[in-house]
């Protein structure tokens, strides 16, 4: 193991975070300069912290750090391994309004929060986000953020140290896309949103999930565009319907999330990934792809973009679903060509999305911080999943797929049961629900059913009120 070279200065009196931060990046740097080949053993955390003069605390948050930034691997059982971060170009510069009242009536409840049991919540609780450990390093974001920020718009691309670290992490997710082929946006939705605008006419045809996302639903609507369901499945979508719908309509996209479905919660299967895209290829048919679980899924996990490489996929992800919802901050990967078109388009309609929160977001990711708040969001969602699966079987509920790591269980109701009478004895008992009607591009095919937060499933309020029915 080579050793480290020495620190340019003692460390006493420095801050907890200096010295964390100050032994990152001298190992940073001797993996930078070839010191530390890729795959070179570091030392363990009780070596360096004896040799360095640190705490073994310290070391540990140092390694985390390298660890989000790419530099480093834990092999457990093992030890921490350097590992060379994937290199970046230079950003290469571009050549040159309801049918939806019951999405709205859904979103603006999810946003306003008049309900005291939350189980059609689109989040978990804020103690699990906002006011979790993370929220803790959200009200202390260090000066230095607000420091760098300077009187401008900021690039209509999005903070460029961001986007590096994004086409790192899909990198991981062994899609193989270039800092040029990611632009930020402000979620999820406005990305879905500008894929619409720009690729989309009034009269166009697209294919969707069914049960699917509500909130594109009203966009498509808003936008005069026709949607067709395709059945969703437990392991995805319905791929016999799919090819004839697509033969007989011709659409011009698909849209789909292909892990920890909302409404759902299914994932595809690796096999049906494959097919799916052979039927893309066959029918002409672009696909886009939202992901905005995709930090509480295995980065092996099937994905249309890893499979297709970005040729036919457009691939959409956000960390609002795991980070404060304050933090509107998403994405769109994808071909060159439709990534600075979708840009020029961003520019028109927003000028530029937020620099201080991308700048706040990129913190988080390297500092280590957002690795650690996932470990802790994963471990509390597999806490409740299989009491809150079990305590709804036995409350009547048909489960329509296992669960695969996201929020959501989908929830077939007891025979005989009405969803609208459910949804408003629920209401009076200041019960939130999610009905399933709500999540089907036709809601002729709906079957009574709606979409339970697996955090929420297990509260007395709502089982009794099961009970009852």
């Amino acid at each position: 193991m080579t050793p480290l070279p020495a620190p340019p200065s003692p460390n006493d009196g420095a801050s907890p975070d200096t010295k964390v931060e100050a032994l990152a990046k001298r190992i940073a740097t001797a993996i930078d300069k070839g010191l530390l080949p890729p795959g070179t053993l570091l030392r363990s955390v009780r070596d360096c912290a004896d040799k360095e003069a640190l705490s073994r605390n310290t070391v540990v948050e140092a390694y985390n750090r390298l660890i989000a930034r790419g530099y480093a691997e834990a092999r457990p059982g093992s030890g921490y391994f350097a590992r060379k971060a994937p290199g970046h170009r230079a950003q290469a510069p571009a050549a040159h309004l309801s049918e939806a009242v019951d999405v709205v009536s859904l979103l603006r409840e999810q946003l306003e929060q008049h309900y005291a049991v939350r189980v059609g919540d689109g989040r978990p609780p804020a103690s699990w986000m906002e006011g979790s450990e993370l929220g803790r390093h959200l009200r202390g974001v260090r000066a230095d953020t607000w420091s760098q920020l300077e009187h401008g718009y900021g690039t209509p691309w999005g903070y460029l140290p961001l986007r590096q670290t994004i086409a790192r992490l899909l990198h991981e997710r062994a899609i193989q896309a270039d800092v040029q082929q990611v632009l930020l946006t402000q979620g999820a939705n406005h990305a879905l949103d500008l894929i619409v605008r720009q690729l989309l006419e009034p009269g166009d045809v697209v294919l969707v999930d069914s049960p699917g996302y509500y909130p594109l639903f009203g966009k498509l609507k808003l936008a005069k565009v026709t949607m067709v369901g395709v059945p969703r499945l437990a392991d995805g979508p319905d791929l016999d319907a799919l090819h004839a719908l697509a033969a007989q309509h011709r659409p011009k996209l698909f849209f789909t999330q292909s892990l920890a479905h909302n409404p759902t919660g299914g994932s595809l299967s690796l096999a049906k990934a494959h097919r799916l895209l052979q039927l893309a290829t066959q029918n002409d048919l672009q696909i886009v792809e939202d992901d905005p679980f995709a930090d509480l899924m295995p980065a092996t996990a099937p994905r249309l973009s890893a499979l297709d490489q970005l040729e036919r996929v457009i691939y959409v992800s956000s960390f609002s679903k795991t980070l404060s919802a304050g933090l509107r901050v998403g994405f769109i990967a994808g071909p060159p060509t439709i990534i600075n078109a979708l840009c020029d388009l961003k520019m028109v309609t927003l000028v530029s999305t937020s620099d201080f929160v991308e700048r706040v977001v990129c913190q988080l990711i390297t500092g280590g911080q957002y690795r650690k708040h996932l470990l802790r969001l994963k471990a509390r969602l597999a806490g409740v999943q299989a009491t809150a699966f079990q305590r709804m079987t036995e409350a009547g509920l048909r489960i329509y797929a296992p669960y695969s790591g996201g929020y959501y269980a989908w929830a077939g109701l007891p025979e005989g049961v009405s969803e609208i009478d459910l949804v408003r004895r629920a209401a009076a008992k200041g019960i939130f629900i999610a009905p399933g009607s709500v999540f089907y591009p036709d809601r002729q095919s709906a079957q009574p059913s709606m979409r339970v937060n697996i955090a929420y499933a297990s509260d007395e309020r709502f089982l009794r009120l099961l009970q009852d029915t």
